[in-house]
């Protein structure tokens, strides 16, 4: 049995207190919300914090605000579950609503945060593992050890964004607050992540993710595909968030990301720009899907091989305009493939 290494676990009822227990303690602490993610990893000694800082007691991070005319408000701890069927989400944001649903199971989501899910870790295959099983092999870059067993000759890590509802973010053009204990800011959410296995976020050590900010829904139109080998409890393998803005049957303006590839979501500006300005043609989709696939740069890291999951980025990308175009073949999935 795997079990958690000894730690103290701090239960602050504010954001400052928080804030002021994670600047006290420096390194040695993180944050943990549902913990769906963080306590495997702990048991598995990738991380091995001597103090937690929780966060569920502090009531103004969770709850839904706003509505679709002025933007949405999330707090970082409402749960998964909550966003999947909140309907003013589920009506105007329905990607995002389609992704919470679909991260791991309805256990996991009950417990699991908006927040948690945006900043969890990036996975490989070499890194999701025992203590054992990665001393036997070596270690890899992401924890203990020198280089990636993914990438040898590489200097970097290139451990896979996993989280579900960051492309849709991205795609829908979301803003992240953050909080310190030096104060406030708030980015855009596309500006939290990094190019890089091990440091993945542009959030410092310090801060914590208190809300993701959605833009007024304003005609957009949106959709997410997943891929996994499980219809439940898998992470993706593949992640396609489109959006799109419509004036009557012309596409205004368009975003597609892609999760699951790179070690963030990728963006696909090309295919999104060839959107502009067109209608949601059968050949229109076709050329756009193609495009899309070209900032996908799977390794073989996870589940499928990557020459599959490459052209199940064009196919994914393909399904979820038809859906949106309302072109999708009868009885193909709109929300999930296994």
């Amino acid at each position: 049995m795997l079990r958690l290494p000894p730690f103290t676990y701090l239960a602050p009822r504010t954001v400052d207190d928080a804030a002021k227990a994670l600047a006290s303690h420096g390194g040695a602490a993180m944050l943990v919300a549902g913990g769906t993610d963080l306590y495997p990893n702990m048991k598995r000694r990738q991380f091995e914090p001597s103090v937690l800082v929780g966060l569920l007691a502090i009531r103004e991070l969770r709850g839904v605000r706003g509505g679709a005319r002025e933007g949405v408000t999330l707090g970082s701890c409402t749960t998964l579950s909550a966003v999947a069927v909140h309907p003013e989400i589920a009506a105007h944001y329905p990607a995002l609503a389609t992704a919470a649903g679909l991260v791991s199971s309805p256990q996991l989501r009950n417990m699991g945060t908006i927040g948690g899910n945006v900043c969890v870790d990036t996975r490989c295959n070499y890194y999701n593992q025992s203590y054992e099983w990665r001393k036997a092999v070596g270690f890899c870059m992401k924890r203990d050890g020198a280089i990636c067993l993914v990438a040898p000759r590489s200097p970097r890590c290139w451990a896979v964004s996993s989280s579900d509802t960051a492309p849709v973010l991205w795609s829908l053009g979301a803003r992240v607050r953050l909080r310190s204990a030096a104060g406030e800011r708030t980015i855009p959410v596309e500006t939290l992540f990094r190019d890089d296995g091990i440091e993945y976020l542009a959030k410092r050590p310090d801060e914590i993710l208190t809300d993701i900010l959605l833009p007024p829904a304003d005609g957009w139109r949106s959709a997410y595909l997943k891929l996994r080998r499980r219809g439940s409890f898998d992470f993706p393998v593949l992640g396609v968030a489109v959006a799109v803005q419509m004036e009557g049957d012309v596409v205004r303006d368009a975003r597609i990301v892609v999760g699951a590839v790179a070690s963030q979501p990728r963006p696909a500006p090309a295919a999104a720009a060839a959107l502009v300005g067109g209608r949601l043609t059968s050949e229109l989709i076709a050329r756009v899907a193609e495009l899309a696939a070209g900032p996908a740069k799977p390794l073989d890291n996870t589940d499928f091989t990557h020459p599959y999951r490459k052209k199940m980025t064009r196919v994914f990308v393909a399904r979820a305009l038809a859906s949106l175009a309302g072109l999708a073949p009868a009885g193909e999935p709109a929300a999930e493939v296994a």
